[in-house]
C-alpha cells in the first residue's frame, strides 16, 4: 500500500521534470539528458511500484504518517539528482540538500554563485518550492480518481497545521479546490509582475518561491537585486497571501464573509504583521536617513518574508539595530498560518498556547473555575491542546538535538543556533554567516545531512519523520518491550 503511495509521487515527480527540460531546450544550455535520465528512472520505478496491488487500501494515522515521510525522502533524493548528474552542484550531499530545501520550502542554499547555474537549475530549484509548498500528495489525491476518507490521513500527515478538515464532503474535491486557488493566486502573481516588466523567466522564478513560501533566489543579492520597489511591494503582499490559512480563500470563494472576519488566527496573523512592521520601522529611521516610506517598504518586505518563512531579502538586515533582528527572529519560530504553505510553529498552536496557560493561571486564582479553551467560539477539544503542547516540546528537545550536533562544526554561537532554528521553522536566511548575504557551504557533510532532516521534520511537523526514524531511535523496540512486560503481569 505505502509502496503504490510511492510509486504514484516518483511518476509524478518524473512528469513534472519534463518542465526544466523544455526550459533547457529553449535556452539550448545542454543539461536536458540529466533530467532525462531521472526522468526515466522515476517513471519505471514508479510504474513497478505501482503495478503491484495492496491487499489492504484502508489507511491509518501511522500508515498516512510513514508514507508520507518516506515520500518526501524519495522526492528529495531524486530531485537533487539533476544537480549531481548536471555537475551544477558536483557533490552529492550538497545536492540532497538543495532539493530537501526546495521541497521543504526553506530556501536555505549552499550554492555561493547563484546566478552562474544555468537556467533549468534555476527553474527546478525555484518550481521544487512550488511543488513542495502545498504538498506532492495532496495534488496527487486531487488527480486520483478513487479517494476514500482515509486519505485524509495522508492529508494530514503532509498539511502544515495543528488540524486538518476537508472543505467539501469528498476527499478529492478538497485537494482539488485547494490547488485550484494555490494556482490562481500564482498565476495572479505571475501577472502583476510581468505588468511590472519582469523577464518571464525571473516572474516565473520568484512567483514559485514566493507561492511556495520557500526563497529561492535566482540573484545573488535576492530580490535586493533588482532595486525595484513595484517587485518589492508585489512580493511582500503575495508572501502575506501565501501565508494566510487556505480555508479562509475557500469561506470567500462561497461568500462566507463571517468565517472569514471571526477567524482569531487570521485576525492574530495580521495583527502580529502590522505591529512588527511599525516597530521595526521605527527602529531603522536613521539607518536610512528618516526616509519613511523606504523604511516601511523594507520593514514591511523582511517581516513578510520572515513570518511567512519565505526567505527572500530586499537588503541585509543583518546590518539592523538588535531590536529589530530580535523581532524577525521571533517570527522565524512563529511561522505562518495553520494550512498556509508557510513554516514554523504556525500562529493557532502560539494562540492555543498562550490560552493553555492563561486557563492554567486562573484554575490557580480560582480552583473552582470550569472553563474550556475556544477557538473562533468553538471548544477546542483536550486531545488537540496535549497535542500541540506535546508538538511544543518535541520541537524544542528537537532543535537542542540539532543544535548539539551541529555545534562540532566549531562556528560561532549566532550561526549556529540560527542556522538550525532557520532549518526547522523552514524560514532560510539566519543571522551570522548563513545570514540573507551568505549561505551554508561552510558546514560539514555531515551537518549539511543533519540540517536536511531539520528542515524535513520542520515542513511535515516532526511526527512523520519521526515515525520514519522509530527503528533506530528504538520507540519500537519500547513498545515491545512494554507490550512484554504486560503480558508478564497479566
Amino acid at each position: 500500500m505505502i509502496g503504490n503511495v510511492l510509486g504514484m509521487v516518483l511518476i509524478a515527480q518524473g512528469f513534472l521534470m519534463f518542465l526544466p527540460v523544455l526550459v533547457d531546450l529553449i535556452y539550448q544550455e545542454g543539461l536536458y539528458d540529466s533530467y532525462l535520465i531521472v526522468i526515466a528512472i522515476c517513471l519505471v520505478l514508479g510504474y513497478a511500484l505501482t503495478r503491484k496491488r495492496a491487499r489492504v487500501n484502508s489507511y491509518f494515522a501511522k500508515d498516512g504518517m510513514l508514507a508520507v515521510g518516506l515520500a518526501w525522502i524519495i522526492l528529495s533524493f531524486f530531485g537533487g539528482l539533476p544537480f549531481y548528474l548536471s555537475g551544477e552542484i558536483p557533490s552529492f550531499v550538497d545536492c540532497f540538500f538543495e532539493a530537501v530545501s526546495g521541497f521543504t520550502t526553506t530556501g536555505s542554499s549552499i550554492l555561493t554563485e547563484v546566478e552562474s547555474l544555468k537556467h533549468a537549475t534555476l527553474f527546478w530549484r525555484s518550481f521544487t518550492h512550488w511543488i513542495g509548498g502545498m504538498g506532492i500528495l495532496v495534488f496527487i489525491l486531487a488527480l486520483m480518481p478513487k479517494s476514500n476518507d482515509r486519505d485524509m490521513h495522508i492529508m494530514r500527515a503532509e498539511a502544515p497545521g495543528p488540524t486538518i478538515g476537508k472543505l467539501v464532503p469528498r476527499m478529492r474535491q478538497s485537494a482539488m479546490i485547494l490547488y485550484t486557488m494555490y494556482m490562481g493566486l500564482t498565476v495572479i502573481m505571475i501577472i502583476l509582475l510581468l505588468i511590472g516588466k519582469m523577464p518571464l523567466f525571473d516572474a516565473l522564478c520568484n512567483t514559485f518561491g514566493t507561492a511556495g513560501t520557500g526563497g529561492f533566489a535566482i540573484k545573488n543579492t535576492s530580490i535586493g537585486a533588482y532595486s525595484n520597489a513595484y517587485y518589492e511591494i508585489i512580493i511582500t503582499i503575495f508572501m502575506i497571501l501565501f501565508g494566510v490559512n487556505f480555508n479562509m480563500y475557500y469561506f470567500l470563494l462561497i461568500k462566507d464573509f463571517k468565517q472569514v472576519f471571526k477567524n482569531e488566527e487570521l485576525r492574530s496573523y495580521l495583527g502580529i504583521i502590522l505591529f512588527s512592521i511599525v516597530c521595526i520601522t521605527l527602529n531603522i529611521l536613521s539607518i536610512y536617513h528618516f526616509d519613511v516610506l523606504k523604511s516601511v517598504r523594507l520593514a514591511s518586505f523582511q517581516v513578510g518574508s520572515i513570518i511567512t518563512t519565505t526567505g527572500y531579502s530586499s537588503c541585509d538586515y543583518t546590518i539592523w539595530p538588535q531590536f529589530s533582528k530580535m523581532i524577525l527572529f521571533l517570527l522565524t519560530i512563529l511561522g505562518a498560518s495553520a494550512g498556509s504553505t508557510g513554516g514554523g510553529v504556525k500562529v493557532s498552536r502560539m494562540l492555543i498556547i498562550v490560552k493553555k496557560i492563561k486557563l492554567d493561571i486562573q484554575k490557580l486564582l480560582h480552583p473552582q473555575k470550569v472553563e474550556a479553551i475556544t477557538m473562533d467560539g468553538k471548544v477546542v477539544d483536550t486531545e488537540i491542546v496535549n497535542q500541540i503542547l506535546a508538538y511544543f516540546c518535541s520541537f524544542i528537545i528537537i532543535v537542542g538535538i540539532i543544535i548539539f550536533l551541529i555545534s562540532f562544526n566549531n562556528l560561532d554561537f549566532e550561526t549556529t543556533i540560527t542556522a538550525v532554528i532557520t532549518c526547522i521553522g523552514n524560514v532560510g536566511p539566519g543571522y551570522g554567516l548563513c545570514g540573507p548575504m551568505g549561505n551554508f557551504s561552510m558546514f560539514s557533510d555531515f551537518s549539511k545531512i543533519v540540517l536536511s532532516f531539520a528542515m524535513l521534520i520542520g515542513r511535515l511537523e516532526i511526527y512523520p519523520i519521526l515515525i520514519f526514524l522509530s527503528p533506530v531511535l528504538g520507540i519500537r523496540n519500547v513498545s515491545k518491550s512494554f507490550h512484554k512486560r504486560k503480558k508478564r503481569r497479566a
